[in-house]
């Protein structure tokens, strides 16, 4: 494979594993709040990051969930004494390498193949980004949900006899977070797909019984799921 065609990701963890020492986080670590200074850039080997925001009358909203192999950037980069846009808390056990905010600009910035790559890895955040928020404004609370659904089955989807199992635990309150809305909006969407055979829900599992009723119901345009996850 030639080096230029490596993910920003590899590219990264190739370069800087030989200097820096991989940390072992636990579930419910915050790495970095909102208006934080920018230290480190991270690179999640392993386990789960919720990044999100808080309102200021409290509400917790979950913009996204990065899985392992993921780059964890939440700062305008090359900005003079820059701030994180977000909060980053562990949702599991992770294993992480942080890398210091100075020495990741002068590599990208240094490396053309390294620059190419974080271009493209933009590019595809921006995608994703822009399409979430077509699923919020077109089909509103309870589209966000089914979207959100669909999300999940191709981020942690397994096939089973009963249909695409979402093999995450997840509580009401969670998809709440994640798709802006209130616990009782969810619920009740939730109730009612469960009644239509659509969803079923048991140990704090989802279990996708019919992936097409979601898919019709938001006008799925069946993007790959490079575009069409939580992450």
């Amino acid at each position: 494979m030639l080096r230029s065609s490596l993910s920003i990701y590899s590219l990264l963890d190739q370069f800087f594993r030989k200097t820096e020492q991989i940390q072992k986080v636990k579930e419910e670590t915050v790495l970095f709040q909102e208006k934080d200074g920018v230290e480190y850039i991270y690179l999640l080997l392993s386990g789960s990051v919720a990044l999100g925001r808080v309102h200021m009358r409290g509400k917790d909203f979950i913009l996204k969930i990065v899985n392992s192999r993921e780059l964890i950037v939440e700062y305008q980069i090359f900005k003079e004494n820059p701030h994180y846009q977000f909060y980053a808390k562990t949702l599991s056990d992770c294993e992480i390498l942080a890398i210091k905010k100075d020495q990741f600009e002068d590599f990208i910035m240094n490396d053309p193949d390294a620059m190419n790559a974080f271009v493209a890895w933009l590019s595809t955040s921006y995608i994703k980004a822009q399409m979430k928020c077509q699923d919020l404004i077109m089909n509103g609370k309870k589209g966000g949900l089914y979207s959100i659904l669909i999300r999940l089955c191709n981020t942690y989807g397994v096939k089973t006899e009963d249909g695409i199992l979402i093999d995450t635990p997840l509580t009401h309150q969670e998809l709440a977070n994640l798709t802006f809305g209130t616990r009782e909006v969810i619920q009740r969407a939730l109730k009612e797909l469960r009644e239509k055979d659509v969803i079923a829900y048991d140990q704090q599992k989802f279990t996708i019984k019919n992936l097409k009723y979601l898919q019709k119901e938001v006008d799925c345009q069946n993007c790959s799921c490079e575009i069409c996850g939580v992450n």
